[in-house]
């Protein structure tokens, strides 16, 4: 299995290399509840390697999708693929990191970043082994012994990634991950994926409802429209742009802001369908 360094030590990259691959491939999925339609005809694919952000108004069906990926619900219609094979129920390549934390408070750090591996039946003196490799690179050593009430909430989101990133899945799905953090704390730990992501390489589906988040961190954004329907739209972000220091004044920055909200405006008051 690769590994590539982050913060001086090796992190597990599990099939989440630079290249670009088949990756996720959601086609024409939809799903109702009763007579309610919530998603219908929705297809976009991610690349190895690449990240992707998903935006859309509160309602457009963005934790339904997510439910789909992570079997939770299923599709009536459409299909997930994944490196081109269906992805099968008990074999997802995909590892889900919450909106909130949801560490439970009465088992301490080491062992709640390790209960993925647990659930998947790995015997947790080894799932401690391999949290435990991560500690550092993640910003958290020295806190395996303690419990989630004495970390702050940006620690504990750190936390939360490191449990996603253990499991060495194919590709994150991250629903909102900085959402409930204040300014400050959001900053430093996009800063921090950033830095982390660049020296893994991981794929990643990010869910937000921040549009500068979703430029800062991505290399495209996809529009979930109001109505349900296709995509109402894809916006491009460019490499060259600095993601750290100097994203705030990069006048490229706010280009792409307003045509995203111009996409999102569309498709909230015209149900999307197209870019």
């Amino acid at each position: 299995m690769a590994a590539r360094r982050a913060g001086g030590r090796a992190v597990s990259a599990a099939g989440a290399g630079g290249a670009a691959g088949a990756g996720l491939e959601v086609r024409g999925v939809g799903k109702r509840f009763g007579s309610r339609r919530v998603l219908e005809q929705v297809s976009f694919g991610v690349g190895q390697g690449e990240v992707v952000a998903l935006v859309g108004a509160s309602g457009s069906g963005k934790s339904t999708l997510l439910s789909i990926l992570t079997g939770a619900l299923q599709p009536d219609v459409g299909e997930i693929r994944f490196d081109g094979s269906p992805v099968l129920p008990g074999r997802r390549p995909f590892a889900y990191m919450p909106q909130r934390d949801v560490l439970l408070p009465w088992r301490r750090i080491v062992d709640n970043a390790g209960i993925g591996l647990e659930v998947a039946g790995i015997p947790r003196g080894e799932a401690r082994e391999r949290v435990g490799r991560l500690l550092e690179p993640f910003g958290l050593a020295g806190t395996e012994r303690m419990f989630p009430r004495q970390l702050s909430g940006g620690m504990r989101q750190r936390v939360s990634f490191l449990r996603a990133v253990v499991q060495e899945r194919a590709m994150l799905l991250l629903d909102e991950p900085f959402g409930a953090l204040d300014a400050i704390t959001r900053d430093e730990l996009q800063r921090w994926l950033l830095d982390i992501r660049r020296a893994n390489g991981w794929t990643i589906l990010l869910i937000t409802h921040d549009i500068r988040e979703a430029v800062r961190l991505a290399d495209r954004v996809l529009v979930l429209p109001r109505t349900p329907g296709p995509l109402a739209g894809e916006v491009l972000v460019s490499r060259e742009i600095p993601r750290l220091d100097g994203f705030l004044t990069d006048p490229r920055v706010p280009v792409l802001e307003e045509r995203l909200h111009g996409l999102l405006v569309a498709a909230s008051t015209r149900g999307g369908g197209g870019p």
